[in-house]
């Protein structure tokens, strides 16, 4: 009976994980044969989960959508997975840590004793993940907003502000009206969730951070999805230099023009990095860092042509760097 109260598990598990499964692909995985898998189908169905047969070539399964499902079920390595990833996300949403915290206490309430013994085994004593963020942690009202607006297809209006007091974006450093975009996608990329969407009034598209839009109304009219044509996803915000990142707080910033373009650059610069397009082949480049021999190493890594360095202590920072090399 627990074996076989095992693989029924196992079958909720591979049901969820996928649209649509093979009959005979979901007998393989569990390493049963066609009528024992009809059987443990027919078990998920009495428990009030409703599992589609798929007909065709072979017949298949899918978990429905319709209805309500019941309380959820995991198998212990999802538990564990879900207990370390609420320990060990990087806190780039604030708000939500005393719902994380609620969430893990539940968790491990309803574990099984050996399951709770292996997830205090990583408490939050024991483990920490420490990450390094350039951008503030976003609040989750604005998250929620931006979501909502995705999920139902409507007009987002928000004003874009300045970061840490950086008003070089604006042409007379003052707010104008709020934007207005066909909100797509939300990357989360480096620490820093940023979001694509469409300029409905010009039909182009841009990529905006998260951690400086404020939502000024109510959910806007809907709208139709448009495709984003040859453009790719990560591609609009890791080789976009004009994604709206900010210099990081660290002790020695330093910047040099490069002699490569600035979508390549954007593409391989550090978080916290900034890339300020000059023509086709050429970029400024601003980096932070510990120490000026830190910046200096991830200029270098771009294996490039380095001119107008600024800071001095930079300059000098590759003048001893190379005498020491020698």
């Amino acid at each position: 009976m627990a074996k076989t109260s095992s693989r029924v598990l196992h079958l909720l598990s591979l049901l969820e994980a996928r649209v649509e499964w093979a009959g005979i692909e979901l007998a393989h995985r569990l390493d049963v044969s066609p009528r024992t898998l009809r059987r443990d189908v027919d078990t998920l169905r009495e428990l009030g989960y409703p599992v589609e047969s798929i007909k065709g070539p072979g017949g298949g399964y899918r978990l429905g959508a319709a209805g309500k499902l019941p309380p959820l079920v995991l198998d212990d390595d999802q538990a564990i997975a879900i207990a370390l990833a609420l320990q060990t996300a990087p806190a780039t949403v604030s708000g939500i840590e005393d719902a994380v915290a609620r969430a893990l206490t539940t968790l491990r309430q309803v574990m099984p004793a050996r399951l709770r013994a292996a997830s205090e085994a990583f408490n939050v004593t024991s483990l920490r993940n420490y990450w390094e963020f350039s951008a503030p942690p976003i609040d989750v009202t604005t998250l929620r907003a931006v979501g909502s607006a995705i999920r139902t297809t409507r007009a987002l209006r928000f004003d874009y502000v300045p970061s840490a007091g950086d008003t070089s974006w604006l042409e007379d450093g003052a707010l104008g009206p709020p934007l207005e975009v066909e909100p797509h996608h939300l990357v989360v990329w480096a620490g820093r969730w940023y979001l694509i969407a469409r300029h409905a009034r010009h039909g182009t598209w841009g990529t905006y951070r998260v951690d400086r839009i404020r939502p000024t109304t109510l959910p806007g009219r809907t709208f139709a999805p448009q495709p984003l044509g040859h453009q790719d996803v990560m591609r609009m915000v890791v080789q976009n230099p004009h994604r709206g990142d900010t210099p990081g707080q660290w002790r020695c910033v330093g910047t040099a023009t490069l002699n490569l373009p600035a979508d390549v650059v954007a593409r391989w610069a550090p978080g916290g990095s900034v890339v300020t397009p000059i023509n086709r082949s050429t970029c400024r480049l601003t980096i932070g860092g510990w120490s000026w021999a830190g910046v200096a190493g991830l200029f270098i890594t771009f294996d490039a042509e380095l001119t107008d360095v600024e800071p001095p202590e930079l300059a000098s920072t590759f003048i001893e760097i190379s005498h020491r090399l020698r």
